[in-house]
């Protein structure tokens, strides 16, 4: 009786299964058993995987990530205008620029669950205008306390951003464009601290910081009106109700999700350490003058910028020419996490004029490294479960923004040589390279199954 009852079950699941296939392109929870290496794609993504037809809502993600990372350097950049104006000691400052990561890094973890379970592109509309408006009020509020609670609010709304676009890509694109997709945002996330580092800092100097802030808010609501037309009506909303959810605990099961929030993590230490630490090593380690730490920084931003598209669109190539998506995904990641601790170390023990070739080569390396962060969990989670896996992959990752600029000022303090600050970052490096070639499994889908209570029990009980 025992057996018949789960073949009954069996054959229910299957049905039900099956009536729910055309509306859901991965299934639920049985955490060890892949999909087949053939694309598994559902219909809505693959006849939606145009990069083309895509173009628009891309183009526009790509917009929505400059301007998140130009508005998250800004408070750097007015720094030493908000500490005379305001009279901050250097504790408060430092407390100013920490807030946003504070409120950033703990809402990775709601905004994952989010965007897997409501519509997505009102979520991250949502978050832009949240982001948006605090930006502009930024530059009217007076006083640490309120600065700080601009800061916080800034932070959740910009979280959204990262999700949202995995989210969005999973969903929309298939395998073989999703690395060129993913470098193009990437590209635009350091394209973005680029132009917020030099072009709003030579703004605040002509106008000053107020009317920066409060302008760049309030011409970035433009945006909103563009997404509303252009956005990509195929994201499904939420999943049906008769549909079990993925497990988030499930997701923290998987070797995979470590291996990606540990790879992640070093990717954003060597992110961090030269958004933060470039521009004061050219100045204070190399002599540069203003003028040429602009240049050379400019031209490391650039580099990196470009690698990141490239390098997507060379992996997507390999996977369209029929290569497994793990051997090209793989052999992308040890590559870059190798050349940025070569180049990084490189840099370090170079004399003279002879460290630019090395600091381009870190360039590349942490250009290369980008789409990875994004492509290896669209790919493993797929469009269900991305927003849970990448959310809190992104949110452990983001300790690196928190621990690298202070860890590497403690070093300096300590040894009064970027020596061993850059070697610390050059070992990082290497981590990563083991954490997405060794310890992350095969780049292929998981099936998320969710197998009945009762079923589960009479299997249990059989055995």
């Amino acid at each position: 009786m025992a057996a018949l009852e789960i073949a009954g079950l069996i054959v229910r699941a299957s049905a039900r299964k099956n009536n729910d296939l055309d509306s859901t392109p991965c299934k639920l929870l049985l955490t060890r058993r892949r999909m087949p290496r053939t694309p598994g794609m559902s219909q809505s993504t693959t006849e939606s995987g145009s990069l083309r037809a895509f173009a628009p809502a891309l183009i526009l993600l790509a917009i929505s990530f400059l301007i998140n990372y130009i508005d998250r350097g800004n408070v750097s950049v007015a720094g030493p205008i908000l500490k005379s104006e305001f009279h901050l000691s250097g504790t408060q400052l430092g407390i100013l620029f920490t807030a946003f990561f504070v409120s950033y890094t703990g809402m990775q973890f709601v905004m994952g669950w989010l965007v897997d379970h409501f519509d997505v592109n009102r979520i991250l509309a949502a978050g832009f205008l949240l982001w948006s408006v605090a930006t502009a009020t930024t530059g009217i509020v007076r006083g640490f306390v309120l600065l700080l609670s601009m800061r916080l609010i800034l932070g959740v709304g910009e979280s959204v951003a990262l999700p949202a676009g995995s989210k969005i890509l999973a969903r929309c694109l298939p395998e073989h464009y999703r690395g060129f997709a993913s470098g193009a945002l990437m590209s635009a996330l350091r394209t973005g601290n680029a132009v917020g580092t030099f072009g709003a800092g030579y703004l605040m100097t002509k106008y000053g910081w107020r009317p920066v802030f409060i302008g760049i808010g309030l011409i970035s609501l433009l945006w909103l009106p563009a997404w509303a037309k252009w956005k990509p009506a195929y994201v499904i909303a939420a999943p049906h109700p008769a549909r079990p959810s993925v497990d988030t605990w499930k997701i923290f099961e998987q070797r995979s999700f470590w291996g990606t929030t540990l790879g992640h993590f070093a990717c954003n230490y060597l992110f961090y350490f030269m958004i933060t630490w470039l521009p004061s090593y050219l100045v204070l380690a190399r002599h540069l003058s203003m003028d040429s730490m602009v240049r050379i920084a400019g031209l490391y931003y650039s580099v990196d910028a470009a690698a990141a598209i490239g390098g997507g669109w060379l992996q997507d190539f390999y996977i369209r020419r029929g290569h497994s998506c793990t051997v090209v995904r793989k052999t992308a990641m040890g590559i870059a996490f190798s050349l940025g601790a070569i180049g990084v170390m490189g840099c370090a023990l170079a004399g003279g004029d002879s460290y630019l070739p090395w600091l381009m080569v870190a360039g590349v390396g942490c250009g290369l490294s980008s789409p990875g962060i994004y492509a290896f969990c669209q790919r493993i989670a797929g469009p269900e479960a991305v927003g849970r896996w990448y959310g809190p992959q992104n949110g452990f990752a983001n300790f690196a923004g928190i621990i690298g600029p202070s860890l590497t000022g403690f070093v300096l303090d300590r040894t009064g040589s970027f020596f061993w600050p850059f070697a610390v970052t050059s070992a990082i490096s290497f981590i990563g390279v083991i954490a997405w070639v060794f310890i992350v499994g095969d780049v292929e889908p998981l099936t998320w199954t969710s197998v009945p209570d009762r079923l589960k029990t009479a299997v249990r009980a059989e055995a």
